[in-house]
Parts: structure tokens; C-alpha cells; sequence
């Protein structure tokens, strides 16, 4: 499929989030059900979630950016217990919600729509948080605005929709909030703190990830749609 390009069966089928009508036999219902096939998306993207927070905050914990007390500290991964379930849950949560809006605003999202660039994407993210705890820049303000660059940069390239960027943005303040918060509590801590309890460039990092997991979800759903419609033909 190329890059700027989507067939109107599929424009019709998300923006209208309606199944496409045909005869079904008892296989293809259940393939076609719809609370199915958002629990088998969410469970991937759930599962995502999990392997990127456990390799990501292990490059965090490290380089000493995060710090956990050392009785919370709780897998081979150095890794808080419950970071990996959180953001699994919040991955499954953004890539659920990515396409619904898409559908809800009647604006199949069209660019750069194949999993090739969707795996580029998520490398270009692992790059961004990988650059925030290995690479070493004069100061907290140049860094923040490194990867500002960099994490808008990821947008554009890999998204470019309206939806997708306002997105981004009111859940990388909701999560930047619930850090503030997490930190005040001493669940965990930042070294160097600049940005209150955090550091400046966290929101950056957040809204790299919502972009990256919002493609994920809208590939699968995409992709859901041309599974059914191989299984419909063959019935």
C-alpha cells in the first residue's frame, strides 16, 4: 500500500467504524465481531506496551536518571513491579483510541499507512529515549529542546494529523502531571530534577510515545479490516 493512498472500502470502514455487510458463515462471525477484535488489538498493544516500558526504563535506571527505592526494585529488568502494567495499559488505552477518533472525526488517517514505517517509527522513539539518558548535552534547556525537536520531528514524519498531535499533547500533560505527582509521593525520584519534581524534557518522551503507540493502533486497525475482508472472499 502505498504511502498517501487508501482504497474507499477501507475509507468507508473507518471512518463509519461499521463492519462491511456480507454473508458470514461461523467462522467469519466471530472473526468479525468487534468486542473480539478490540480485545485481541488491546491485548497487543497492552503487550507493546509492556516490552518497550521494560526496556526503555532500564536504560533509564542505568544511567541513574530514575531511581526506585531498593525494595521496590522487583525484576531482572530493574523495574518497579507495576511500571510495566501501567504503561501496557496506557499503550492499549492511546492505540485503542487513536483509530475511534480517527472515525469519529471521519478522517481515515491516510499517511504513511504500512508496517514498515510504523517499525521506523518505533526505532526513531527506543532513539529519542535512548538520547535522553545516554547522550550528554551541556544543559537541561538544550536537551529539552533537542528532543522537542526530535519528538515533533517523529510526528511529522510518522503521523502529520491534526488529531494526532493534539492528542499527544493533552496526554503527555496528563502523564507529565501524574509523574509530578508520583514523585512528590517518593514513589520514585529523578535525579537532577529541573522542572519541579522532574526533569524538563519528560513530556517530550511522553508525547514521542503516545505518537508511536497511536500508529501502532491505527496499523492494526487497519489491518483488522484487511484480514476480515481476505476471510470474506474466501467464505
Amino acid at each position: 500500500m502505498s504511502d498517501s493512498t487508501v482504497t474507499s472500502g477501507q475509507q468507508q470502514w473507518l471512518g463509519s467504524g461499521q463492519m462491511p455487510q456480507s454473508r458470514q458463515g461461523p467462522y467469519i462471525s466471530v472473526v468479525t465481531n468487534r468486542t473480539t477484535n478490540l480485545v485481541i488489538r488491546g491485548a497487543m498493544l497492552f503487550s507493546v506496551g509492556v516490552f518497550l516500558a521494560l526496556v526503555l526504563n532500564l536504560l533509564q535506571v542505568q544511567r541513574n536518571v530514575t531511581l526506585f527505592p531498593p525494595d521496590v526494585i522487583s525484576s531482572v529488568f530493574s523495574s518497579a513491579w507495576w511500571v510495566p502494567p501501567c504503561c501496557g495499559t496506557a499503550s492499549a488505552i492511546i492505540g485503542l483510541l487513536y483509530p475511534w477518533i480517527d472515525r469519529r472525526l471521519g478522517e481515515p488517517h491516510k499517511f504513511k499507512r504500512e508496517w514498515s514505517s510504523v517499525m521506523r517509527c518505533v526505532a526513531v522513539f527506543v532513539g529519542i529515549n535512548h538520547a535522553s539518558a545516554k547522550v550528554d548535552f551541556a544543559n537541561n534547556i538544550q536537551l529539552s529542546l533537542t528532543l522537542a525537536a526530535l519528538s515533533i520531528g517523529l510526528w511529522w514524519t510518522f503521523d502529520r494529523s491534526r488529531s494526532g498531535f493534539g492528542l499527544g499533547v493533552s496526554i503527555a500533560l496528563l502523564a507529565t502531571l501524574a509523574t509530578q505527582l508520583l514523585v512528590y509521593n517518593e514513589v520514585f525520584q529523578y535525579t537532577s530534577p529541573d522542572f519541579l519534581y522532574i526533569r524538563s524534557w519528560l513530556p517530550c518522551i511522553f508525547f514521542a510515545g503516545v505518537i508511536t503507540m497511536g500508529n501502532i493502533g491505527r496499523q492494526l486497525a487497519l489491518y483488522e479490516y484487511k484480514f476480515i475482508q481476505e476471510k470474506m472472499h474466501l467464505d
